[in-house]
């Protein structure tokens, strides 16, 4: 059986996750996992997260995967760390889960000049403080600014970001950021939908503030991860192959799927608990 990159998310965001690891690593299997069906987990219990999370693990431990990406910025900071020190050690002490929040501030505070950062994100993710906080850990000197976005996972996901009421949110928000500092000059969108939004996004940019998607973050960081552990990247073969799942049905899901993906694929529904 074929071993896989397995890319887990609530929902469509973490397509764009898929997107750029494809791009950066076009040869290596990936399942990609949505569970649309009991999205979205950002208003879910910390323990309701946990179980859907780790409900979703197993599956795509089942499915050969033996590298997992949480590709939900929900899951990655409410469940990675119990995924990791509580279940892997004792239960899958030969396979690895790893989240997408670590990889984007570990490598950001080296980006920015200015030492002034932007973090665009939903209300939930800003309210959180994790990228803040993780940032701090790596780049103690760096400061951090964040800005809520609210409409623009609506944007997304009812496809109006291009009409000029979604064209006006996104300038609302870039604009309401850059107010609070002029300075920065690296921003990151924190939420993985976002990715969507980046060519707007830029239109309403200074010249010379580098915009990065955790997508792009995250796949520099596995890139690197796996040439320094063999081992796991031996178990993962090399036939560009993806396959794409969700616990909604698929006609539903594939309705979203090329606006995130851009490719020629189908979905195919599953049943994770």
């Amino acid at each position: 059986m074929d071993g896989s990159i397995g890319i887990f998310d609530s929902g469509y965001g973490g397509l764009t996750v898929l997107k750029s690891i494809q791009d950066l690593m076009p040869t290596y299997n990936c399942i990609y996992l949505g569970d649309n069906a009991r999205a979205p987990y950002g208003e879910r219990s910390f323990e309701v997260i946990n179980q859907y999370t780790l409900e979703a693990v197993e599956f795509l431990f089942s499915k050969n995967c033996p590298l997992i990406i949480l590709a939900c910025n929900t899951s990655s900071a409410k469940a990675l760390r119990n995924i990791q020190q509580n279940i892997l050690p004792s239960n899958y002490p030969n396979k690895k889960v790893l989240g997408v929040i670590r990889p984007t501030t570990e490598e950001v505070g080296n980006i920015s000049i200015s030492g002034y950062i932007g973090i665009m994100g939903t209300a939930g993710t800003v309210v959180s403080n994790s990228y803040p906080l993780e940032i701090a850990k790596f780049s103690p000197n760096v400061s951090v600014i964040q800005q809520s976005c609210p409409m623009w996972v609506p944007l997304v996901e009812n496809n109006t970001f291009m009409e000029e009421g979604g064209q006006y949110y996104i300038q609302k928000y870039v604009d309401e950021l850059l107010e609070k500092e002029p300075r920065i000059d690296t921003i990151v969108l924190a939420c993985t939908h976002y990715p969507i939004l980046k060519h707007s996004i830029e239109q309403f940019l200074p010249k010379g503030v580098k915009l990065f998607d955790q997508g792009d973050l995250v796949a520099l960081k596995l890139n690197d991860y796996l040439k320094r552990h063999s081992k796991i990247d031996n178990l993962i073969s090399k036939n560009g192959k993806v396959e794409i799942l969700t616990s909604e049905s698929s006609e539903k899901f594939d309705d979203h799927l090329n606006l995130f993906y851009e490719a020629n694929h189908q979905s195919k529904k599953v049943q994770i608990s």
